[in-house]
């Protein structure tokens, strides 16, 4: 699977992103889900991109854009992630989203869960 190769290569997420995976697991499961994956990011296994503010300036015209789903901040810092990177191979399981969402406003997203 696509996914388990982006194991090797590392992860990289953002403050948001993080924010929301660690607070479901804790509400969901138990609070030592969530610690062990900030664990994970405070030790680097998973690098988190401080947004630069320069960048983050553009953030609300991304949610405007995308206004109807609508994009929450978490998923506005990917596409910037993505912008950042250069690409768009994204592990999530929110299909209807990322298969709508465009970084560098034409580019799709690859979403590594759905490939088998």
């Amino acid at each position: 699977m696509a996914w388990q190769h982006s194991i090797s290569e590392g992860w990289i997420t953002t403050w948001p992103v993080l924010t929301e995976a660690t607070y479901l697991p804790a509400k969901r499961l138990a609070p030592a889900a969530a610690i062990d994956l900030l664990q994970d990011a405070v030790d680097g296994n998973i690098l988190v991109w401080d947004i630069p503010p320069a960048e983050a300036k553009t953030m609300p015209a991304l949610m405007k854009r995308y206004s109807k789903l609508p994009m929450d901040l978490a998923d506005a810092s990917l596409v910037l992630l993505a912008e950042h990177l250069g690409h768009g191979r994204i592990l999530t399981t929110d299909e209807r989203d990322f298969g709508t969402y465009r970084f560098k406003s034409r580019k799709p997203f690859e979403n590594l869960m759905l490939q088998v």
